[in-house]
């Protein structure tokens, strides 16, 4: 690093002590490596693309995949049907407890009723489109919020966000008929979580690797946000309430050594992000590709045909549960060599725990340890 790249950081770190170190927590801990993910059954067939989930109130699921949402239902969810096909990329669900399911897509955010198929869209907000729109959930009084995040890139371009070291993250409202909408939370490093819960509303930074919430106030906006783990070992997705008061949350990647350098490494990044196609960048994947142009990483080369699971990951599988104040309480893992990687999303659904594994294109039935 150049002698300004050194001014830069120790200049941040006094203006902002807040901001994460990049220093990768070892995982250790509830965040003990463990084979759980691959020990989960997977439902059905693969769903390629399978990205977020949301239960109904009749315990069917639904699924997001590519364009479309599906209907998942019966013992095992064994029934499987397309409830509606968009004409646009389709990410994370939420049902809201008129029945419409809020579906975020690459046009902004659609309410869909079931029953005759019709749609609501909300597609900006603050005078800006909404069109990578990560995460959404609901007050207790009908209160739909959203996370959009980054105003530059589309949702699938989340790599280029990341590469690009931007802050561009909102979080917004709006009513339960999807308008009135207004920016709450600006200048975010890419929510893609959120959660009600007593009151205050949770939420993740992939790229800031930490979990916030502020208070939700009467006027609706939001207090001051305070950071509740700021330091996590991977990039931390979407959030989910538990049985038990706490929340799951999926991390779609974790953290190396290698990617951390890089995003330090300014001219290198650049360079690379010009001159070498995405899948080949040094950066946090969903799924291995088994490309041999693919980046490697010390440890990470087979020896005897055999990728030994601790080796520095290029793609991981993780979940983790947290209690009611964000502490990480157990953990489920794909590791290095596993089969279910880029975990997006995880539910506790009527059947057992839910879990998106958008690198395999699989949705699994995990299992959870006994609670006290």
């Amino acid at each position: 690093m150049g002698f300004l790249t050194f001014l830069r950081r120790d200049l941040e770190q006094i203006l902002f002590p807040d901001r994460d170190p990049h220093a990768i927590p070892s995982m250790d801990g509830p965040f003990g490596p463990n084979d759980r993910l691959d020990e989960a059954t997977p439902i059905g067939e693969p769903i390629p693309g399978a990205d977020a989930v949301a239960e109904a109130a009749d315990g069917a699921i639904f699924v997001s995949a590519g364009k479309k949402i599906w209907l998942l239902s019966g013992a095992d969810y064994a029934d499987r049907a397309v409830l509606t096909e968009f004409d646009a990329e389709v990410g994370a669900l939420a049902c809201h407890p008129d029945g419409r399911v809020l579906a975020c897509t690459a046009h902004g955010l659609a309410a869909v009723e079931p029953a005759t198929g019709r749609t609501t869209l909300l597609s900006e907000a603050g005078g800006e489109p909404l069109h990578c729109l990560t995460a959404v959930a609901i007050a207790p009084d009908g209160t739909i919020f959203a996370s959009d995040g980054s105003t530059r890139h589309h949702a699938g371009d989340w790599c280029d966000d990341l590469m690009e070291r931007n802050s561009l993250g909102r979080i917004i409202d709006s009513d339960t008929a999807l308008r009135n909408a207004h920016v709450l939370l600006r200048d975010l490093n890419y929510p893609s979580g959120l959660a009600v819960a007593d009151g205050q509303l949770w939420f993740t930074e992939s790229f800031g690797h930490r979990l916030s919430r502020a208070a939700i106030s009467a006027a609706g906006s939001l207090g001051a946000s305070q950071v509740v783990i700021r330091n996590m070992p991977g990039y931390p997705s979407r959030l989910a309430r538990s049985s038990d008061g706490g929340f799951w949350l999926s991390l779609f990647a974790v953290r190396t050594h290698l990617v951390e350098f890089v995003l330090r490494e300014d001219d290198f990044r650049e360079e690379m992000m010009r001159t070498i196609p995405k899948q080949y960048w040094v950066a946090p994947a969903l799924a291995n590709g088994g490309d041999c142009l693919e980046p490697m990483q010390f440890g990470g080369i087979k020896a005897l045909g055999i990728q030994k699971p601790w080796a520095p990951p290029h793609s991981y599988g993780l979940v983790a549960r947290l209690n009611r104040n964000g502490e990480a309480v157990e953990s489920l893992h794909s590791r290095v060599g596993g089969r279910y990687h880029g975990v997006t999303a995880a539910i506790e659904a009527a059947q057992g725990l839910i879990v998106v594994s958008k690198g395999s294109g699989r949705v699994l039935l995990g299992k959870q340890d006994a609670r006290p």
